[in-house]
């Protein structure tokens, strides 16, 4: 029999594709929650908190997925994230066919806690790759997103109008095929067993939280993900405002979608040519940019640029994370510490979720824009920190 050793990258491949189904039901989410939102909700101000909902239960699940990963596995956790994705495309359907916005929360809390399962596809690559494939494994795994990223706007765009007048009732039918292709991808995994729980049950979270690499990993990935949410999150509100209908803004998700998964193929090896910290750097300076054309104007073409600009972005910060991440900590430690960085990283996500739509309809696009520059600062200030100290020369012992 092959050890797991010895087909890496078979693992890394069926993660792949588990991405790209995950990131179709995500993208297709994105696609349609602010208008959902905003049909439903005799609040406008509310349109977003579907996706807020969605992002506080990823946050919540992330300890309890740990839990579960531990003690049961890879294999039992991912099966339970595709379960919970079909409870929540039923409770969609049935949300959107009595026009019940609180239903839809509640499907928002099963799509988030299945969203949040499929974040730990990036940690098992690691797991399964050694010290010099790993960056490259998690970056693959990424990569399968961009199919996703095609593949569930694309979907919403054929399905809406299936049960018409009951828009997007159709897509979520569709939808509900995902989990079950994702549980056949799992059960052809071979992954590593749960690590002794003996050796994981004393490890201190403290120690892991103070430490450089660890605090910069999960600022990157935080600054990345908010910056990219609080802005892709209220996009096709502004494009509605603006006039383009529902197909104009789901192109333009589906562009920044791609665009979020597609360097993934080379990000890895940008990882191991120029560092880690340079490639996240590379992605605040994206970041930046996307900002800039977003408060040029707002002609198809600007949110486009834009979007694509804020996808690339987020992916060299969230991915180099990632990748800093996996090095900030020991095999007994993994459980604690990734759960540790999701918490925080969606929590986060969970607030500009609903702080987008609120910023949105008080403030306004600009405003919007101008505040992602002051996190970025906050983000470069930490990996200069971090390049300063591991620069430093060790002291001898006496």
């Amino acid at each position: 029999m092959t050890s797991l050793a010895r087909e890496p990258k078979r693992t890394v491949a069926l993660l792949f594709c588990a991405q790209a189904l995950a990131q179709a039901a995500q993208s297709g989410q994105v696609a349609m929650a602010a208008l959902i939102g905003y049909a439903l909700a005799e609040a406008k101000v509310l349109a977003t908190l579907p996706l807020a909902v969605q992002m506080l239960a990823t946050m919540a699940v992330s300890i309890p997925g740990a839990v579960i990963f531990a003690r049961l596995g890879r294999h039992a956790g991912f099966l339970m994230g595709a379960a919970s994705y079909l409870v929540a495309t039923a409770i969609f359907f049935a949300a959107l066919w009595i026009g019940s916005f609180r239903l839809f929360l509640v499907g928002c809390v099963f799509s988030g806690a299945a969203f949040g399962i499929a974040q730990y596809y990036r940690f098992a690559a690691a797991e399964v790759a050694d010290a010099a494939y790993r960056p490259k494994a998690i970056s693959t795994v990424m990569a399968g997103g961009v199919i996703g990223a095609f593949l569930g706007p694309a979907v919403v765009k054929v399905t809406k109008d299936w049960f018409t007048p009951v828009l997007f009732a159709g897509s979520y039918l569709a939808f509900a095929a995902l989990p079950f292709a994702t549980a056949a991808l799992v059960s052809a995994m071979r992954l590593p067993p749960p690590p002794d729980p003996r050796g994981t049950a004393k490890v201190p979270l403290g120690p892991i939280l103070r430490r450089p690499r660890f605090i910069v990993a999960v600022l990157s990935a935080v600054v990345g993900w908010d910056t990219m949410n609080i802005l892709m999150a209220a996009t096709p509100l502004e494009m509605m405002l603006c006039g383009f209908s529902v197909s104009d803004s789901s192109t333009v998700i589906q562009w920044h979608a791609a665009a979020m998964f597609a360097p993934s193929f080379v990000t890895g090896h940008l990882i191991a040519r120029f560092g880690v910290l340079r490639v996240i750097a590379a992605g605040a300076a994206l970041t930046a940019a996307c900002a800039a054309v977003a408060l040029s104007g707002q002609s198809f073409a600007h949110f486009w640029v834009a979007l694509v600009a804020l996808g690339v972005g987020w992916n060299f910060m969230f991915v180099g994370g990632t990748a800093l991440l996996t090095s900030s900590y020991r095999p007994e430690e993994r459980s604690k510490a990734q759960a540790a960085n999701d918490v925080i990283v969606f929590g986060s996500v969970a607030v500009t979720s609903v702080l987008s739509g609120a910023l949105h309809h008080w403030l306004g696009w600009q405003a919007l824009n101008l505040l992602v520059f002051p996190a970025l600062v906050v983000a470069v200030v930490g990996l200069v920190r971090l390049a300063r100290i591991e620069a430093a020369p060790v002291p001898r012992a006496a």
